[in-house]
């Protein structure tokens, strides 16, 4: 069985929370998940979480923080699963470089995931590096504040030619971007953000950055996700 008929079949692996998402480019894959929590859900997949991913849920303050995790952890568990013709609790999850989540002795695969509210996106690539980002597009932002912080100043003078609200949603379609690409690396919040050129008029692209964040090696997918999202998809093709 191809990866692409593992991948379009993974909604059937009795994981009601998962919906498989069109694809943005070839040898990558997506779901949307739904982490409200249901009884039986949270009993599947808290049975295929490992001792670390238990002592981890365990921390949260909350049962709501609680059983997001389990459901989004389960789910991500069992797209693998179905990806590798395992069964969801023997997949080994382990901590790369800079801590980033990947497959054990798996390295043709790459996996990411982002969170928002009561949603996730998974992400699934074949070759190189994914990184996804979700975020509510009604999202209450500082505008200015990010844009000051994050943004550059090509970027910062583009965004002078609209109005708050268009401010404010190019503000979450560029972070969603970025925070894709950084995702990817694994450097997350510590990547240099500022020096992070994107454009997103005409479908977003990489422009500009210092290395690794060369476009060359870089493309970016708006990803196909429900109304009142907005997501990236970031693919990093550069040797690692």
């Amino acid at each position: 069985m191809s990866l692409e008929e593992k991948t379009s079949g993974s909604n059937a692996a009795a994981a009601t929370n998962l919906t498989s998402r069109q694809a943005p480019t070839a040898g990558v894959h997506l779901w949307w998940c739904d982490l409200t929590p249901t009884a039986a859900l949270l009993d599947q997949y808290s049975a295929t979480l490992s001792v670390d991913e238990h002592a981890r849920a365990a921390r949260f303050g909350t049962a709501e923080l609680r059983n997001r995790y389990v459901m989004g952890r389960g789910a991500l568990r069992q797209v693998l699963a179905r990806v590798l013709g395992v069964r969801p609790i023997t997949v080994s999850i382990v901590r790369g470089v800079r801590g980033r989540p990947q497959l054990a002795g798996v390295p043709s695969l790459d996996f990411n995931v982002s969170h928002t509210t009561s949603v996730a996106l998974i992400g699934l690539a074949e070759q190189g590096r994914i990184g996804v980002d979700v975020e509510s597009i009604d999202r209450a932002i500082n505008t200015t504040g990010i844009a000051r912080k994050f943004m550059t100043l090509r970027e910062r003078d583009e965004l002078a030619t609209f109005d708050a609200e268009g401010q404010r949603r190019r503000v979450l379609t560029l972070w969603t971007c970025k925070e894709a690409i950084s995702k990817a690396t694994g450097e997350a919040l510590a990547a240099p953000f500022g020096r992070i050129d994107v454009d997103i008029s005409s479908g977003p692209r990489l422009r500009a950055g210092p290395s690794p964040y060369e476009p060359d090696f870089w493309s970016l997918h708006a990803a196909d996700v429900p109304p009142g999202y907005v997501a990236t998809v970031a693919r990093w093709s550069a040797p690692i």
